[in-house]
């Protein structure tokens, strides 16, 4: 379930020698090492940052990938894994084993594995302040590492909260939604019983602000050698700003995006002309550099984000009117507001799969590192690198905070800002937000928004500020596209979402929405760590079904 007697294997510094059994028996039978020095402490906080990230499961489960066996009747294809058809179908996501990645139970477990690292390294700490006779806090020594501890706890209960229990709604409906537990004590025994330690939605907020709180003003750049593949100071602002976003705690989110980005955000954003496009690796290379003032936190991760692509079943790709499928394919490659066709920064960087065009598109980011472990026989690991924080998600998230502050001149500056780091050159002003998305044939740029139904405490806008929320929610769904963070804007904001699906060997179209108070919208806890005994997630309680329909003009198979 949560890894118990967590073994603190990453610093290598125990061995065990093969030369007898009296050896063997000399060694202490806990291979933990002693955490007893502030190096040893940060070394240890390096395998905190899971290899592991949800964009898969997210992004299945949000708007942007259609299924090419509706959108191309002739295809009968198959998934890439099992549970890719599941998590589409928004069922429970059982049919994986554990040894597989971007599942449900490989998130679960890297970032419970990633908390039970902060609290070994909160405990060393703190024992280590009372020898020296200091505190964490005010031991120049231990307060960096104390910093980022706090702040990647707080950053990995969040992410779990967001994916497997229900979006923050405010203090009132949200002390009623069941979360996670909020962990902060080392595992020392087999077997806890994490399942009775829950917390609700608003106590976990509550604990993820307080250890925010703690460590924030604690991280320390220069502790780091590369600060982005660490809390440095402009990632810790930004999630705080991300944070706040989701609990529309608006002036918070401009005090700490403003932290982040600086007085001149265009400083920040990616310079796109730097980025070579002569090959594919070339532009990762560029786009991946930890030197690049805008990738603010960088995580490796193992994915095969890239390979459930290529496989052509789930796609950015063009829709169905027959069966109400929006074109997905548009959000990269069509206009804007402000632009005509695609982002100058796309050019040369949209790619196609060498099936043909007609089974969707791809943006070079999602393309995989390979590690060879032997070139010969060609085996490794694949790994993706993602960006849980950049400056141009963090630039975003002021956008909206200041559009709810009535700030909407801001709001646009903001987005202005954004446009032109894509290598837009016209001007973004009301007039043109307004244009675009009150036209009618722009319908696939609008989300379906349902912020009242979620709770009360949102506030009602204007039609122009309306527009300007569609457009930054736009912006956003192309600038985190591949990334999964389109998903927690769907719970964030209520927003509709269709799937139309065929299995290969289907001859119907099923169609389902996802509507706002969909208990779908909560992923299920891991199979495998409801079978350990924790509870599971009621996810028919609104009676769903009731939105699923066969559709009557069946595809026709080849």
């Amino acid at each position: 379930m949560i890894k118990s007697l967590f073994k603190i294997l990453s610093l290598g510094l125990v061995v065990v020698s093969f030369a007898s059994c009296n050896d063997v028996l000399d060694e202490t039978p806990d291979n933990r090492t002693d955490i007893d020095t502030p190096e040893k402490v940060k070394l240890l906080l390096t395998s905190g940052y899971p290899q592991s990230v949800p964009a898969v499961i997210c992004e299945l489960s949000g708007d942007n990938l259609v299924d090419n066996n509706v959108v191309v009747p002739s295809t009968h294809n198959d998934p890439y894994s099992a549970f890719h058809e599941e998590t589409y179908k928004w069922e429970d996501i059982n049919n994986y084993s554990t040894s597989e990645q971007d599942t449900p139970y490989a998130v679960w477990e890297a970032y419970f594995g990633g908390i039970a690292v902060c609290n070994h390294a909160i405990e060393a700490i703190e024992e280590m302040a009372e020898e020296r006779g200091t505190t964490p806090q005010t031991d120049t020594d231990l307060s960096p590492a104390w910093g980022e501890a706090h702040v990647l706890r707080a950053y990995l209960h969040f992410m779990l909260s967001t994916i497997f229990a229900e979006a923050y709604k405010d203090s009132t409906q949200s002390q009623n939604d069941m979360a996670i537990p909020y962990v902060t004590d080392p595992e020392t025994t087999v077997n806890v019983d994490y399942g009775s330690q829950r917390k609700t939605v608003k106590e976990l907020y509550d604990l993820i602000e307080a250890d925010i709180l703690e460590g924030i003003n604690y991280i320390d750049d220069a502790s780091y050698t590369v600060p982005a593949y660490h809390f440095n100071q402009n990632a810790a602002n930004a999630f705080a700003a991300r944070f706040y976003l989701a609990k529309r705690e608006y002036e918070k989110v401009v005090q700490y995006a403003t932290a982040a980005l600086g007085s001149n955000p265009s400083s920040s954003l990616r310079n796109w002309a730097n980025i070579s496009t002569n090959t594919i690796s070339a532009q990762l290379n560029g786009y991946n550099d930890e030197s690049v003032t805008a990738n603010f936190l960088i995580q490796d991760a193992y994915s095969l984000q890239d390979r459930m692509l290529s496989a052509c079943r789930y796609a950015i790709n063009t829709g169905s009117t027959t069966y109400g499928v929006p074109d997905t394919q548009d959000i990269l490659y069509s206009s804007g507001p402000n632009w005509s066709s695609r982002l100058p920064a796309y050019d040369g960087r949209i790619f196609i799969w060498s099936a043909g065009q007609e089974y969707g598109i791809w943006l070079f980011n999602v393309y995989e590192y390979f590690e060879y472990t032997d070139k010969i026989a060609g085996i490794g690991y694949v790994h993706i690198l993602y960006h849980p924080f950049t400056a141009e998600e963090t630039l975003l998230c002021r956008a909206e905070a200041e559009l709810y502050l009535g700030n909407i001149d801001a709001a646009i500056s903001d987005l202005g800002y954004w446009t032109s780091s894509k290598q837009v050159t016209t001007a973004l002003d009301l007039s043109s937000i307004t244009t675009f998305y009150g036209n009618s044939r722009n319908s696939d740029y609008l989300s379906d928004i349902h912020p009242q139904e979620m709770s009360s405490e949102f506030k009602t806008l204007t039609q122009d500020e309306e527009y300007v929320l569609q457009c930054i929610l736009h912006f956003r769904r192309i600038e985190t596209m591949f990334e999964g963070l389109r998903w927690f804007d769907i719970k964030r904001y209520g927003i509709n979402v269709h799937h139309a699906y065929r299995g290969a060997q289907e001859y119907n179209v099923t169609e389902d929405d996802l509507t706002w108070d969909d208990p779908r919208r909560v992923l299920q806890i891991p199979n495998n760590v409801i079978t350990a005994g924790y509870p599971s997630t009621d996810r028919t309680s609104n009676d769903f079904n009731q939105n699923s329909s066969m559709t009557s003009n069946p595809i026709l198979a080849k």
